[in-house]
């Protein structure tokens, strides 16, 4: 088995939570499929993952992206070192992201770089 190149966290909020981990379980098991599969080639690529796929936002914030019909899924994720770390997440109808999803995701990685063991939720996922 080839080890990753990184290793994807994901973030805990103040209260331990993942919101990012329980938006992906709620999704139906198609785009929740598509997605963990995303999260599985993002760990096994790291950087190297590119469009269509994943791509650089701003202030270090990537999206790692899919789609069903006309329903666009993302994940907004940072590096911080060899690890990923899993910020928020959206879907829209639109080919851009929602600016409220954005701040959430750049307020969040500003939280994890201060304090990454309070804001590192501990668990693996599934490849169902």
């Amino acid at each position: 088995m080839i080890k990753p190149m990184t290793k994807i966290i994901f973030f805990a909020d103040d209260n331990a939570r993942a919101s990012v981990l329980e938006w992906l379980n709620g999704l139906p098991k198609k785009p929740r499929a598509k997605g963990i599969a995303r999260i599985f080639r993002l760990e096994e690529c790291g950087f190297e993952l590119r469009r269509p796929e994943a791509d650089y936002v701003q202030d270090g914030v990537y999206e790692l992206r899919w789609a069903l019909g006309r329903v666009n899924y993302r994940i907004l994720y940072f590096f911080h070192g060899r690890e990923v770390v899993v910020l928020a997440h959206g879907l829209t109808k639109e080919d851009v992201i929602p600016a409220s999803d954005l701040k959430i995701a750049v307020l969040r990685k500003r939280s994890f770089e201060q304090n990454p063991i309070k804001h590192t939720f501990q668990t693996r996922l599934d490849n169902e």
